[in-house]
Formats: C-alpha cells, structure tokens, sequence
C-alpha cells in the first residue's frame, strides 16, 4: 500500500513539476515578447518558403539562387504590404472617429422599433450596453497593431534569409554530426513534412481567402477592400471564430457607407467565402488528422493572444497545431494529440 501511495505521489509530483516549468517557460517567453514573436513569423514564413527551395534545388538551381529569387519575392511582398496597407490602415485610423459616430446614428434608430416591441429603451441606455462603434474602435486598435508588426517585416525577412540559407546545410549537418540517428533523423524529417503540408495548404487557401473577399467587397464599393482582404486571410489561419472576427469590421463599414441592404450582401459574400474555403476545399486538400478541437482553438487563442497580444492570435492555431503534430511523432505522447485533435 505504501508503495502505491508513494508511486502515486511520485507521478504527480512529476506532473506538477512539469506544470510549473511550462508555467516559467510561457512567462518567459512573454516577457521576451519583442524578440520572440519577430522570430515565430520569420521561422512560419521560412517553413513556407522551404517546398519551393527545396523544389528548386533538386531542379539544379544552385542554393544561392534559389535564396536570392525567393528573398527578392519576399522583399517586393514585404513593400507592397508596408506600401499599401500601411497607407491604407493610416487612412482608416484617420476617419475613424467619422465612422464611429455614423455608426451610432444608424443604431440608435433602432429605438422605434425596440418601443413597438414593448421595450422602451432610451438613447443613453441603448449606447452604454450595445455600442458598435466600440467594436469599430477596437477594429482600429487591431488594425494599429497590425501596422506596428509591419514595421518590423524587413527585419523579419532577413532572418528569414538566414533560415533559408541554414535549412540548405541543415541536412548534411545533421547527418555528419549524428551519424547513427537514422531513426531520428526519420522522425525528424516525417515532422517537418506534415508542417510544411499543414502551413502552406493553410496559407494558400489563406490567400485564395483574401482575394476572393478582396474581390466582392471592391464588387460592391466598400472602402479599403484590400486592407479587409488581408484581415480576412490573417483571420483564415484561426478556424471556426476566425471568420466572425474578419468579418464584422467590414460588415459595420459597409453600414455606414451603403446602408442595409448592401451590408447583407457583404456578410452574405463572407459566410459563402468561408464555407466553400472552410467547409469544401480546406477538408478536400488537408485530409483528416490535422485538426483541433474547438476548446484547444479557444484556449489557445487565450493563452496566445494573451502572451503575444495581436500576433500571438494569428500564431495561435499554426503554433498549436505544431505542438500537435510533435506530440504525434512519440507514442508516449499520442494520446495527447488524440486529445487536442478533432
């Protein structure tokens, strides 16, 4: 009996002591916030940038040039985002204050309608518990962050250059450094293909994502489409709330700037978006097992968006998924993917 009780003892101590030790490393890592969230986009962007390398490689095209065209599509990217939709988020920052005060107007004429139904509601009342020009508020401090994390892309891409230039030695290396891992170097190489799989079918329908809102809402007249398209794609990256939140800043917007009937049309644009994008091609492409259950996606967006603000949302659901397929690779941890996943 006392064996038991000391084994038992002994497991979860071990279990605690592991706790508190991700506890210091989380707390660690918010602290180190300015370096470490620069360092997760350049290692997300060089896992993207790593198929078309390798590709190009094996094509015979010498390392040096394939680093070079990839960093120079990476650079005329980076300037067309800091370009146009630094400007265009300046802009909306600028007229925010018009927004928010159209907004509440369109709201509050809502009253007569809440009196019909027996809800006489007045206008003070109304505005402190629903206020939707706090959401567009809250769009624009989002927005802000996004162009503070803009101004650090150039230093972003040079770490990505030096990623780049490392992944093309990191295999020799590996293998002359760890001549008898073969079976680790497998496991190894089994966990960066399913990243790599997982991040860039994400990142295209990602895309696809944005140009196809991009599209309808320039369709339909909206200010700022492209600005809405790459929120939309950022936001594709976080499933099931992630739609919603892209959403309803362009949904308010176009309230303001078409009226009603239009701003249907624009919800009506993302629910269909998403569902062809979520619901048809993403299942279609990604295959099953590379999932997460909504709890894991909630807790995750509140774990890392606490730590990182802003970017640690965007990061949340590729850094989890990351962690999901690394706990795949070991038997003794399986059953914790099984847990997190769908």
């Amino acid at each position: 009996m006392s064996d038991f009780n000391g084994a038992s003892f002994s497991s979860g101590f071990k279990w605690l002591l592991g706790l508190a030790a991700l506890m210091i490393v989380l707390g660690a890592l918010k602290v180190a916030e300015a370096i470490v969230v620069p360092m997760l986009l350049a290692i997300f962007i060089a896992i993207i940038c790593a198929p078309p390398l390798a590709w190009m490689t094996s094509h015979k095209v010498p390392p040096w040039l394939a680093i070079l065209l990839l960093v120079f599509t990476l650079m005329i990217f980076s300037w067309v985002l800091v370009l146009f939709v630094g400007s265009a988020i300046d802009t909306f920052t600028l007229r925010l204050p018009t927004y928010q005060a159209r907004l509440q107007e369109e709201a509050v004429k809502l009253l007569p309608f809440f009196e019909r139904l027996g809800l006489p509601v007045t206008r003070e009342q109304f505005l402190n518990h629903f206020n939707p020009g706090s959401l567009m508020r809250l769009a624009g401090n989002a927005l802000t962050n996004l162009g503070g994390l803009l101004t650090d892309l150039m230093l972003i891409v040079f770490v990505v250059i030096f990623l780049l230039m490392e992944a093309t030695l990191l295999g020799d290396k590996l293998h002359k450094a760890l001549p008898s891992a073969e079976h680790s170097l497998e496991q190894a190489d089994d966990f960066v293909r399913k990243v790599n799989k997982y991040l860039v079918i994400k990142t295209t329908i990602s895309i696809a994502t944005g140009f196809l809102i991009t599209t309808w809402l320039w369709f339909l007249g909206v200010d700022f489409a492209p600005l809405w398209g790459l929120v939309a794609a950022l936001m594709n990256f976080i499933p099931n709330v992630g739609s919603i939140i892209a959403a309803v800043p362009a949904v308010l917007l176009s309230i303001v700037q078409l009226g009603l009937p239009d701003a249907a049309l624009v919800a009506a644009g993302y629910i269909a978006v998403n569902v062809l994008m979520g619901n048809v091609l993403e299942p279609r492409y990604m295959g099953t097992g590379l999932g997460l259950s909504p709890l894991v996606v909630f807790l995750s967006l509140m774990v890392w968006g606490w730590m990182f603000g802003p970017a640690g949302m965007f990061l949340s659901i590729p850094l989890t998924m990351i962690v999901k397929i690394a706990l795949e690779q070991s038997p003794s941890t399986r059953w914790v993917a099984i847990m997190i996943g769908n």
